[in-house]
């Protein structure tokens, strides 16, 4: 009988011993762990503590963030594209548009290697250093700064420590200008658009928050992967000491109750239990989502390079671009594109409603003006006839090319090394395809950059959406299942998406807040080891 109550008890009693040396190592793995990573999470909660309030509460102003969109006249197109082209010996060409700097207007035209000339469209002639004169009038149009000199202008062709991918644009130019702030206006001459600017504070942040937050200083030393490794492997540990945490003051709480009962507690000892077990929430779910979001930067940013270029010969436009038939009154701009072996005229002109009247928005806060939208018309460059319905056939035909589902030329600057998706899309249905004239918050953002774009989504087994802008023939996205997961992930437990009923100011400081305890916990913890 005693046995037999023996050996009852000798499975409890082992079960017993094995608690009772995790609960006796608990703290001293909870030390452990919090002294291993207490100075990445200070590395991360300054510069996470810098985010909120350079991007909003302290976030640059600049004149102007786009170029407004302009009729153009006909009367100024006294040449066409093809009579400047004969004049100046060019048979062969990327394609063409129209600006207007300086009180006079050019067609900005892309040759077969890529740079951008500018002929004067009343005299047909060649203006000399053309691309940078328009880049600095893009400039100070954005600035509104006629005056302060420009101290260096130089082409980007890839993305830099203060030239972050989150930008999109490539290539750009960078001006800096002689001001007080140092302003760099970073530009984009091919579609006219502004792709960022940075007086001294932003360049300062920007240069704090990649060092400290990013970790871009182990790239200087080793590779990307050595970082991203280096990255997921202390976030992992961070996630561990907050797990620890919450195990020792929630779950054996009472066990360490009835301890600081017979021994209280006080100081920065009490103050560290108090706060850490409220704070080990925001701290799981923000090393989680980083560590989670680190694991989609192995691949390099493509984006960039996927465009559709074939090259055109003068003799494949007959119609000259000053004599299509359209409603010359709503005249925006031009380019040219190729579809199904047939070359047309992409003509942009102002919405008929919004060229007759212009309408605020009664309800917005600002009572801010909307923005003018423009609407696309093919006309086909051999009969001068309008084509419908052209623009998503063409956004389709683009997903189909970037996707290896159509032949390449040589002339595309897509590089077969790309780590887009190439999931041929011959055979997959397509669900949902509309246009997009403004940044949907939670799919396509304003990150993005790029608008108007078309919307293409797939029935595939990702479940693949395209956004294609049609403009430039160039990929703007490709968002997955995948992708929205993480995004997902890293909007709401990283960037508290979830606090967007309250209003931006209120989601940052809670931001804020939530690194800014964060911190003191690890601090303090860290001053009770030192005085230990």
């Amino acid at each position: 009988m005693n046995r037999e109550k023996k050996s009852k008890k000798t499975p409890m009693t082992i079960g017993a011993k094995f608690v009772k040396k995790i609960k006796q190592h608990m703290y001293k793995w909870h030390r452990t762990i919090g002294l291993i990573t207490i100075v990445p999470v200070i590395f991360w909660t300054l510069s996470g503590l810098m985010h909120p309030f350079m991007a909003h509460f302290f976030k640059p102003e600049i004149a102007h963030d786009k170029l407004e969109q302009q009729i153009i006249d006909k009367n100024q197109l006294k040449f066409s594209i093809q009579e400047v082209l004969q004049k100046n010996e060019l048979t062969q060409f990327k394609n063409f548009r129209i600006v207007t700097f300086n009180n006079k207007t050019y067609y900005q035209l892309k040759t077969i290697l890529g740079e951008l000339w500018y002929y004067d469209t009343s005299t047909a002639e060649k203006l000399e250093n053309g691309d940078q004169k328009y880049a600095e009038w893009l400039s100070r149009y954005f600035l509104d700064d006629q005056k302060s000199a420009v101290k260096k202008s130089e082409i980007v062709t890839e993305f830099t420590s203060q030239y972050k991918y989150v930008n999109r644009y490539l290539p750009v130019y960078k001006l800096s200008f002689d001001r007080p702030d140092a302003m760099q206006v970073y530009v984009e001459t091919s579609s006219s658009k502004l792709a960022t600017y940075n007086p001294t504070s932003r360049q300062a942040f920007i240069w704090f928050f990649d060092t400290f937050h990013n970790w871009s200083f182990i790239d200087a030393i080793t590779n990307n992967s050595i970082r991203i490794i280096t990255m997921i492997f202390l976030l992992s540990i961070i996630g561990f000491s907050a797990l620890s945490g919450i195990l020792i003051y929630g779950l054996l709480w009472k066990q360490f109750k009835k301890t600081d009962n017979l021994q209280p507690k006080k100081g920065l000892r009490k103050y560290h239990r108090q706060i850490g077990i409220w704070v080990s929430l925001f701290t799981l779910t923000f090393a989680f989502s980083g560590a989670y979001h680190a694991t989609t930067k192995w691949a390099p940013y493509t984006l960039s390079q996927m465009v559709y270029e074939p090259t055109f010969e003068t003799k494949e436009i007959p119609v000259a671009n000053n004599a299509l038939d359209l409603d010359w009154n709503r005249f925006q701009n031009v380019s040219i594109i190729t579809l199904n072996d047939t070359t047309y005229y992409r003509c942009q002109l102002l919405e008929k409603e919004k060229f007759k009247t212009s309408k605020t928005d009664s309800n917005s806060k600002w009572n801010k003006k909307e923005d003018p939208k423009s609407e696309v018309v093919y006309i086909n460059a051999t009969t001068n006839k309008i084509t419908p319905n052209i623009d998503l056939e063409y956004a389709e035909f683009l997903a189909y090319y970037f996707t290896d589902g159509a032949p390449k030329a040589a002339c595309c600057e897509m590089v077969e090394s790309s780590n887009e998706p190439e999931v041929s899309l011959e055979n997959a249905k397509l669900l949902e395809s509309k246009v997009l004239t403004d940044f949907e918050s939670r799919e396509y953002g304003f990150v993005n950059k790029r608008l108007p774009v078309v919307k293409l989504a797939y029935d595939t087994p990702e479940k693949t959406t395209y956004f294609i802008e049609t403009v430039t023939s160039r990929l703007a996205a490709v968002v997955k299942s995948s992708d929205m997961v993480e995004g997902y992930s890293f909007a709401i437990l990283h960037k508290f998406l979830f606090m967007d009923w309250a209003g931006k100011n209120i989601r940052d400081l809670t931001m804020v807040l939530a690194a800014l305890t964060i911190l003191v916990v690890s601090i303090l913890g860290f001053i009770l080891f030192l005085k230990k």
